[in-house]
């Protein structure tokens, strides 16, 4: 016969939750000043946003952003030529459905919420070339994608090293595909002078971070160096560049860079750019990641010599993924200034987001008038993407217990 529990072990049922009326009392209307405050800040928000959406929808005139979408997406990519942007944008949608089949965590958010816009893109109001029944599928197809991957990544047995090999790979391919071959009649050459808008921008942005970030971390390490000639290297790479402007950076980048390349040898203008854009982001990465490796206690780094562990691997499987988790807030504060940071290249005339803007404003007379719409939907497409990636990065601090003990 079995003996009846004994009601001290039984653990106590947490209590429920409060309910929306509960929480609204206790926290928003628990005193009579958090009561007026309350009321108060309604009333203004209520007023604000009754303002701001009846400008939107009724007073604004878009038609500088709508008549002609594709010129803010793809500058003066050819038309013709589209169908690789498009297999571009589908094949780094497949990537990250199969990604988030396999780490699951804040990627996943990433993938919803690019999903949801490109299949909300592709239900816009548009005119022009974007309004078209290939082009609206062009866009829709990427969340199926997005859907395919996760399905793919739960039943097939992808490895997490080919998944990083395919990614690697799209960073390559994507490119090519972008600029194309200069014998070939199905991908000719597009030169980087066509591109513009939202892919030069993004361009600009990965490839500045993709590249930013291992320069940085070899130049904080490189400044904790035991080695003179590293340490003095870094150090007064570190100081010079951070020292200077990105607009200045940019110049030399661009103009005078040019000056002392060989008579005949010409490095492509937006590379240029994007040179300048790496090594001013990856100076500022090196002061954050180094920030994280102070805070490594020396007694991590004597236990791992105690077991028997080189220096490289004491640095590479201790102390670097310890300090990058410290600074993970930091990194993403970093890449989002650096992804609002492209807008600069408008000055060494570079046809990034802001810079098409521009030029359409200067296109027909109407719109001269019209620079606050152009302008909110350039200033909604940055908030859009910089949210994005606050949204992830904090989802990806909570996975990881950043500032938890």
């Amino acid at each position: 016969m079995a003996e009846a529990a004994d009601p001290g072990l039984l653990t106590l049922r947490p209590p429920e939750p409060p309910g929306p009326l509960a929480w609204i009392r206790k926290n928003l209307l628990n005193t009579w000043y958090n009561a007026l405050l309350t009321i108060l800040s309604f009333v203004v928000l209520y007023i604000v946003l009754s303002a701001i959406l009846r400008w939107a929808f009724f007073q604004a005139d878009w038609r500088p952003v709508t008549r002609n979408p594709l010129l803010y997406l793809v500058g003066s990519y050819p038309r013709a030529q589209l169908w690789r942007v498009g297999l571009s944008l589908q094949l780094v949608s497949l990537l990250l459905g199969i990604s988030t089949g396999l780490q699951r965590g804040s990627i996943r958010y990433l993938a919803v919420a690019v999903g949801l816009i490109l299949g909300a893109s592709s239900l816009l109001p548009l005119t022009g070339e974007l309004d078209s029944l290939t082009a609206r599928g062009f866009l829709l197809v990427n969340p199926l994608l997005i859907a395919l991957g996760y399905v793919l990544a739960s039943r097939l047995a992808i490895s997490g090293r080919l998944l990083s090999i395919g990614w690697l790979a799209s960073l390559v391919l994507i490119p090519i595909l972008l600029r194309g071959f200069s014998q070939s009649e199905s991908v000719p050459t597009v030169e980087t002078t066509a591109w513009g808008g939202l892919l030069v921008t993004l361009f600009l942005a990965v490839g500045g971070i993709l590249l930013s970030f291992p320069i940085g971390v070899l130049l904080a390490l490189g400044r904790r160096s035991t080695l003179p000639v590293v340490k003095l290297f870094s150090t007064a790479f570190i100081e010079i560049v951070r020292g200077v402007p990105l607009v200045t950076i940019l110049f030399m980048s661009s103009i005078i860079l040019a000056l002392f390349l060989p008579q005949g040898f010409r490095i492509d203008r937006l590379i240029r750019a994007l040179l300048g854009m790496t090594l001013f982001s990856a100076a500022y990465m090196a002061e954050n990641v180094r920030g994280g490796l102070q805070t490594i206690p020396k007694g991590q780094i004597d236990a791992a010599k105690a077991v028997g562990l080189s220096n490289f691997q004491t640095t590479l499987l201790i102390v670097l993924p310890q300090a990058l988790r410290a600074v993970i807030p930091t990194i993403v504060g970093q890449l989002i200034s650096l992804f609002k940071d492209t807008t600069l290249a408008i000055i060494v005339a570079i046809n990034e987001l802001l810079s098409i803007g521009k030029a359409v404003l200067q296109s027909d007379i109407e719109f001269l008038q019209l620079q606050l719409e152009v302008f909110v939907f350039i200033a909604a497409v940055f908030w859009i993407f910089s949210a994005v990636m606050s949204y992830s990065s904090r989802r990806l601090e909570e996975r990881l217990g950043v500032g938890e003990r």
